[in-house]
């Protein structure tokens, strides 16, 4: 049976001589896997073929579905969307392979969840034309508000004697928790900020030193791996701080 869906690619492998294996993000049927045959040859009209399958692509997809089978495959495939700069911007595409990064690893069942779908494809499309104060602040606002669709949000309760933000249990307190896991002073108050943050727009406002981003960042990757089982480590975290560095 076939079916009309939107998605966007999260990972493309190669598979055998030209063939790849595309994981794809979709809205109707969460993370699934196509294989896509003769996108890889030397021919000029593969080559095109190939680079729909960019990581952060968004794609219009008619697909054979069988809830029976690991791999998947398409009737038809387009773009959605036609980025204007993230596939050419150095610092946007170094944000939009770490949202891409960061949703794969949270992603553990071949789930429906349209509006965590939404939410992607709102993020991407927003990153694309952002200014350069919103792209610095991006990761950290991303990585606030997709913990919302795996149910470890963080609690936004943070006022001044609840100042201490616990990551571990995800809410601010008023006394230090018995591990080492929180944040205090300046850095839990820029979270608190960014909770509020509800447009992207808004990051425009949000005036934070390098050194406080890259620090806060490594503390949601903490973050991540305290929830999220396996998390293991961000492959795309060293390239992203040295480019927004």
């Amino acid at each position: 049976m076939n079916f009309h869906t939107k998605g966007v690619v999260l990972r493309t492998v190669k598979y055998g001589e030209t063939s790849v294996i595309v994981s794809i993000f979709t809205e109707l049927f969460g993370m699934q896997s196509y294989i896509v045959n003769g996108v890889r040859s030397s021919s000029k009209k593969a080559g095109t073929k190939s680079n729909l399958f960019q990581p952060t692509a968004l794609l219009d997809l008619v697909v054979y579905h069988n809830e029976q089978k690991y791999l998947q495959r398409f009737k038809e495939h387009r773009w959605a969307v036609l980025y204007v700069h993230l596939f050419f911007d150095v610092f946007k595409g170094a944000v939009a392979t770490y949202v891409v990064e960061l949703l794969q690893k949270c992603l553990k069942q071949p789930e429906p969840n349209p509006e965590l779908f939404y939410f992607m494809e709102d993020a991407l499309l927003h990153l694309d034309k952002a200014s350069p104060k919103m792209v610095a602040n991006y990761p950290l606002f991303f990585s606030l508000h997709l913990a919302n669709f795996f149910g470890f949000r963080l609690v936004d309760e943070y006022d001044e004697t609840h100042s201490i933000l616990d990551l571990q249990e995800g809410m601010f307190l008023n006394q230090h928790p018995a591990h080492t896991f929180y944040l205090e002073g300046f850095n839990s108050e820029v979270i608190a900020t960014l909770l509020r943050v509800m447009q992207p727009e808004e990051l425009n406002q949000v005036h934070l030193p390098v050194s406080t981003r890259r620090y806060l960042l490594q503390q949601l990757e903490l973050y991540y791996a305290l929830h999220v089982s396996d998390f293991g480590q961000l492959r795309s975290m060293a390239v992203l701080q040295e480019v927004l560095g």
